[in-house]
């Protein structure tokens, strides 16, 4: 028996280690997503039993994907697999290369996403009333699952009314991305959908995304969260729960005698 589920893209991860995206001539390979990191570190911190609902294109690269998941104790039993054929014309799976931050020089994330297996999900294909009825106890979708096509916000809708239905608590994250939405509508868009799937949430995670009129239009203070918070309350109909995190980089002294 399953207890938390994940619905979300995953993709094969490049890592260049200490070096850049542009100048590497070796990567070291991992799996990941938004919504399956969740399950991935809930297995392998707290040893629940998790899995994740996503589709990859069946080739080599999909099976890499789907070994390194198993290796990080998620099932792999509701990946739905789609043909290849070959090039990637009908379907595709995600690649994402991340390069770390050091200093000042920040992160940076190359993603090549278009047009994946997963990203073609259509309302109906999944029977969730049958999945939800086999017992699991949570749900976890969210933002970047959203903005992968018009077709994934209507199934993202779909599984989350019918783990309501079946009691199941909801978790949603609205993680915005602008890459996802240029061309389909931008923040706007973005906020219009968080708005209409985190209705079906109990538990809204990264809560601040939902503040201001638009994602990435307010920087929330520490001081200012209750506020932004009650104002991301107001306009959603009965969360029980807003969850959120605050990131600063926190800047180190120089040693005496040295100037900046």
């Amino acid at each position: 028996m399953i207890d938390v589920l994940a619905l979300g893209e995953v993709m094969l991860r490049f890592d260049p280690g200490e070096g850049r995206i542009s100048t590497t001539r070796t990567f070291q390979v991992w799996e990941g997503g938004g919504e399956y990191n969740v399950v991935r570190g809930l297995r392998r911190c707290f040893g629940l039993r998790t899995a994740v609902v996503t589709a990859l294109a069946d080739n080599a690269v999909g099976r890499l994907v789907e070994d390194l998941v198993l290796q990080g104790g998620v099932d792999t039993s509701l990946i739905r697999w789609v043909p290849d054929d070959g090039i990637g014309r009908t379907a595709r799976n995600g690649l994402n290369f991340v390069e770390r931050g050091y200093g000042i020089r920040g992160a940076l994330g190359v993603s090549d996403r278009a047009h994946t297996a997963v990203s073609q999900l259509r309302k109906g294909d999944i029977d969730w009333d049958a999945l939800f009825a086999s017992g699991p106890r949570w749900f976890h979708t969210g933002g970047i699952f959203a903005g992968l096509s018009d077709t994934t916000v209507e199934v993202a809708d779909e599984a989350m009314a019918a783990a309501r239905r079946h009691g199941v608590t909801v978790s949603y994250d609205p993680n915005y991305r602008p890459s996802l939405w240029a061309g389909r509508g931008g923040a706007d868009r973005a906020r219009e959908v968080d708005l209409r799937l985190a209705r079906h949430a109990d538990v809204v995670v990264g809560a601040l995304g939902l503040a201001g009129p638009y994602p990435g239009a307010v920087r929330v203070g520490r001081d200012e969260v209750p506020d932004a918070l009650a104002e991301v309350a107001g306009r959603l109909p009965s969360p029980r729960v807003l969850a959120t995190t605050l990131r600063a980089a926190p800047l180190r002294e120089l040693p005496s005698g040295l100037d900046a």
